[in-house]
């Protein structure tokens, strides 16, 4: 199911007491220069300590210093470590922050996306299944890159190196992964980043709602 993005009655603080047992994990994702860092940041800034977020884990790798490569057992490596962190990451976070929904920045399918074999192996390589990582979180927000609109996509992140071209082929891979989640809300580019980061910001309101109205796939 693709949730159409429509405007919140609710205010975005009288959110977090209503679905705590209900919802525990959305993840954020989409092509590099989607925006869905900065709709984490700001979405953790309105609602407190109702919401923890978990962090992106090729940033912390790339950043800290993992090396990058296109060779492919490199490339596998690198997804293989991304997988782990990940993982054990929203384990971390459930366990520390047990009465708090998690905001995933990106989830452990984004793998499958550069992952340099077809999508199958990458499941099989990390003795898991689709279904059972698509289960893995309660809802999706899909920010679909910049790059789409040939707008740049430098400056978000430091460690980002796909090009335009990169950024669009990744983005449409990513969707066509994300989107068989019954609770999957897509974000389309927008000429203004405000007002696309607006959008997603309602889109997890939307999904708030939604458990409040009945009407949200578990």
């Amino acid at each position: 199911m693709i949730y159409v993005i429509r405007s919140a009655p609710l205010s975005v603080r009288e959110i977090g007491d209503i679905i705590m047992n209900k919802v525990r994990k959305i993840c954020l994702t989409g092509g590099p220069g989607g925006g869905k860092t900065t709709a984490a940041d700001l979405f953790r800034r309105e609602l407190g300590d109702k919401v923890v977020v978990v962090p992106e884990s090729a940033t912390i790798l790339f950043s800290g210093g993992l090396p990058r490569t296109n060779n492919i057992d490199g490339v596998k490596s690198i997804q293989r470590a991304i997988y782990s962190v990940q993982t054990e990451s929203e384990i971390l976070h459930e366990t520390l922050y047990s009465n708090r929904v998690l905001i995933c920045d990106r989830g452990t399918l984004d793998g499958a996306g550069y992952w340099p074999l077809d999508t199958q192996s990458y499941f099989l390589d990390l003795n898991t299944t689709y279904e059972a990582e698509l289960n893995r979180y309660d809802a999706v927000v899909f920010f679909e890159t910049a790059a789409v609109g040939g707008l740049s996509i430098e400056g978000g992140n430091p460690v980002r190196n796909e090009s335009l071209k990169e950024a669009v082929a990744l983005d449409k891979k990513l969707r066509d992964i994300w989107s068989k989640h019954p609770n999957f809300i897509f974000v389309p580019n927008n000429d203004s980043f405000l007002s696309k980061i607006r959008e997603g910001l309602d889109a997890i309101i939307d999904t708030f709602e939604k458990v409040q109205e009945g009407h949200f796939d578990k």
